[in-house]
């Protein structure tokens, strides 16, 4: 089973796995249930991006297929037919208040260095949404999310416009399963 470690500051490590590596889902789903043994199952999902950046639309397309899995109780925001991104998420907070106070999973998409692309990323802490592309937004849930789906460093805006459509897609299937299965419902 996958763990995340402790690391030297005593926070607890992050853990990253290959979306195309063997056993991928269940390493993942591991990941999510100790995160959710440590915290709780999430009460809301916020996935975010927008279906208008192929690279950024990571978080709509896991949004829409939690919606597809039918995971009730829990609450998904953000997906293909109604994203949250950066112009409407101070918005969205405002909307549901509650969300500042619930065990919050948010899950985007992020850049990095060309041996991460195609990982998955599983945190404690907030997600700090724009940060890659120099945005100043609220940061976001008790734990998090992140696919890297290119790389970062030099005209984000372009990358992220140029990422390929089937990594995003293959990416978003394997956060989508991983997190159904980490609730015992796949």
């Amino acid at each position: 089973m996958a763990e995340l470690g402790v690391n030297r500051n005593g926070g607890y490590a992050d853990k990253r796995v290959q979306y195309d590596a063997p056993g991928a889902v269940s390493e993942l789903s591991a990941a999510m249930k100790w995160l959710w043994r440590k915290e709780g199952v999430p009460e809301v999902v916020v996935c975010i991006g927008t279906d208008r950046s192929t690279g950024d639309a990571l978080g709509p397309l896991v949004g829409s297929n939690l919606i597809g899995a039918r995971i009730h109780p829990i609450r998904v925001l953000g997906t293909l037919d109604d994203p949250v991104h950066a112009a409407n998420l101070t918005e969205m907070i405002r909307a549901y208040p509650a969300i500042l106070s619930s065990r919050v999973l948010a899950v985007d998409a992020s850049l990095g260095k060309l041996s991460d692309v195609g990982s998955i990323t599983a945190s404690f802490g907030p997600l700090r949404p724009g940060a890659g592309v120099n945005k100043q937004l609220p940061p976001l849930g008790r734990y998090h999310l992140t696919g890297t789906v290119n790389v970062g460093g030099f005209m984000e805006f372009f990358v992220l416009q140029n990422t390929r459509l089937n990594l995003v897609m293959k990416m978003a299937s394997c956060i989508s399963e991983a997190f159904v299965h980490s609730l015992g419902l796949g």
